[in-house]
């Protein structure tokens, strides 16, 4: 779910990196705000890493081949560590893989970061650390599905908005419903990751999510 570079109008760029900035500087305030970050940062780097390698496994989900994302079970282990955590794997991503684009990076940032610090937000509110294996899985699955639903509505906003004129609407349309059907399947894979993977850290780690 990456857009590349060449595709979207100059002010829609602009306006991403303008958004992705101000992002990053609220994330890092934020985390700022918590303590000493450096306990944090190689639970960051590592989460950092996966999401990177996530863009090297694809799929082959008809009607298209996709690949996966995680940026909601990095919002629920990270936080606000989060958005800056994919805003450097995206950019690892663009100059390595040449997965996105590096004008693009602003608008994938924001396409992948928003919905991960949701995420996180959807998970813990009013949440009960207490809480047993099951309960949390359920909330770890919805996390997950949500972050990624919430990419793809942002992912075609971003091209409906930010297509040039030359483009055929009616071209977009198609292919945007194409992407949509590909990535239905990935959604509720990606809920079952989180979901499986913060029900087994309620079991044997709870501190783990306690913390974030």
């Amino acid at each position: 779910m990456h857009i590349a570079d060449g595709i979207l109008q100059l002010p829609v760029v602009a306006a991403g990196f303008a958004g992705a900035g101000a992002m990053t500087w609220y994330s890092l305030r934020q985390i700022k705000r918590q303590g000493d970050p450096r306990e944090r940062i190689p639970r960051a780097a590592l989460l950092t890493a996966a999401f990177f390698a996530a863009s090297l496994i694809h799929l082959p989900l008809p009607p298209a081949g996709v690949h996966l994302v995680l940026n909601g079970l990095l919002g629920v282990m990270l936080g606000w560590f989060a958005f800056p955590a994919i805003l450097v794997g995206l950019f690892l991503q663009a100059v390595m893989f040449g997965h996105g684009g590096l004008t693009s990076l602003g608008v994938n940032s924001l396409i992948l970061g928003l919905p991960a610090l949701l995420a996180w937000r959807l998970f813990h509110w009013r949440r009960d650390p207490e809480a047993g294996p099951t309960r949390t899985g359920w909330r770890g699955l919805l996390a997950g599905s949500g972050a990624l639903a919430a990419s793809l509505l942002l992912f075609m906003a971003a091209l409906l908005l930010g297509l040039p004129a030359a483009y055929s609407q009616e071209s977009a349309l198609a292919a945007l419903a194409v992407i949509t059907a590909a990535h239905l399947p990935l959604i509720v894979l990606e809920g079952i990751i989180a979901g499986l993977l913060v029900a087994y850290l309620q079991r044997v780690k709870p501190a783990i999510l306690n913390g974030i």
